[in-house]
């Protein structure tokens, strides 16, 4: 087991105290901190102590991929299958969704048929793999995920009393199923700016009157636009908005996004696993690349019921965060203080990830000391791993190959 050093990354959404606090550096930081990567992707790879000095874990696990990754490096192309992450969105992240396996695959290849560069800000695909991701709440956690079920939504457009969304409540009333939900999305993201201009002040006119009426129904849908339309003044993706289920994460809790879900973060902090994939098609709510024909050929429209994943104990002291993913797997432990050490099961190769408290990870002799924001990289030789709080109680994340 190595000491690993996530690699951060700085985006406008992010915050200047929750990434900061955590890891007991100076708050503010000089720049909004967004994510903490743990992972191999060659994006930004964390870096493991070895021998007292520290190498990229992607050339790490590339040197010896069946020393690191064991019985699982044939299936993975001999690659670390996921990436982990800390989260912290201070604001809404873009609209988005990911592609499935044979998508990326595909838009790889063509964007490099292409020759757009890998670092152009126009590109789509960023690498050749599928990002399904899980992302658990370390504290209250906001998003938008999946199209909410079509009856609802004309309930709601229909709640809001806005003459101008009269035809597109009707419009999805008539067909209330993914083909609808289909069709009135692309008419609102591919309508043309000056009929956005003009619609979308009388939708938040609406949203404004809803709230003084002291309706309650929608009231955290409704105010979610009012939010996205200040962050993004005439972005169509606040209309898009109106179609999503609005989910509030507590602390434990899972949110766990297929291939084609369409999506936004709004706030909150919380550790996130997907498969080892940078690959992101946007639909709004950013000042970067929007490809809207290219999302929508991605994009699932088939209702999803809101897909919170809840913590299944496993033991005393472990929760699994079950999902159909085979490239990862996310457990949590709750260590108690002056408690025994307690094993910690995984498939192949494992990242340890202190979210709270002092964690002291035990092999044999060796042991290794981590604290919050810090991780700990367990090749698949690595045997009997064991973590037990070394000062007040203390919560470790093991992320791990799927299939345990």
């Amino acid at each position: 087991m190595h000491e690993l050093v996530g690699a951060l990354r700085s985006y406008a959404w992010g915050s200047r105290t929750a990434l900061a606090q955590l890891c007991g550096r100076e708050v503010p930081s000089a720049h909004p901190e967004a994510e903490l990567w743990f992972g191999a992707h060659p994006a930004d790879p964390a870096k493991v102590r070895v021998d007292g000095r520290f190498e990229s874990l992607l050339e790490w696990v590339a040197e010896d991929p069946q020393r690191e990754l064991g019985a699982v490096a044939p299936e993975f192309g001999g690659r670390l299958p996921f990436l982990m992450k800390i989260l912290a969105a201070e604001e809404p992240l873009s609209l988005q969704a990911h592609p499935s396996a044979d998508q990326a695959r595909a838009g790889f290849a063509r964007e490099n048929k292409h020759q757009v560069p890998l670092d152009s800000p126009m590109r789509n695909y960023r690498d050749d793999s599928h990002k399904p991701e899980l992302v658990v709440a370390l504290e209250r956690f906001e998003a938008l995920a999946g199209f909410r079920d079509p009856h609802r939504s004309v309930a709601l457009l229909r709640a809001l009393a806005v003459p101008e969304l009269a035809s597109y409540a009707e419009l999805l009333a008539a067909q209330p199923d993914s083909s609808g939900l289909r069709t009135l999305f692309t008419t609102w993201i591919t309508l043309p700016q000056a009929m956005v201009a003009t619609l979308l002040p009388k939708v938040l006119d609406g949203c404004v009157r809803y709230l003084s009426d002291s309706h309650t129904e929608f009231l955290p849908e409704v105010r979610t636009v009012l939010e996205l339309a200040e962050a993004y003044p005439g972005d169509a993706g606040v209309l898009a908005a109106l179609l999503l289920n609005r989910i509030t994460l507590d602390p434990g809790q899972g949110l766990f996004l297929a291939a084609g879900n369409l999506h936004a973060y709004l706030s909150g902090m919380g550790v996130e696993i997907m498969a080892n994939s940078d690959n992101v098609l946007r639909g709004g709510l950013t000042p970067k690349h929007v490809d809207v024909p290219e999302l929508l050929r991605v994009l699932d429209f088939e209702p999803l019921e809101v897909p919170v994943v809840a913590p299944e104990p496993v033991g005393d002291h472990s929760y699994r965060y079950r999902t159909p993913a085979p490239e990862f797997a996310l457990r949590r432990f709750e260590l108690e203080a002056g408690a025994e050490p307690v094993p910690i099961p995984r498939t192949g190769p494992g990242i340890l990830l202190c979210t709270a408290g002092t964690v002291r990870l035990l092999q044999g002799r060796d042991e290794l000391l981590i604290t919050p924001g810090g991780a700990a990289w367990i090749s698949a030789a690595d045997t009997n791993i064991r973590a037990q709080a070394a000062e007040g109680p203390a919560q470790v994340f093991c992320a791990c190959v799927g299939g345990e």
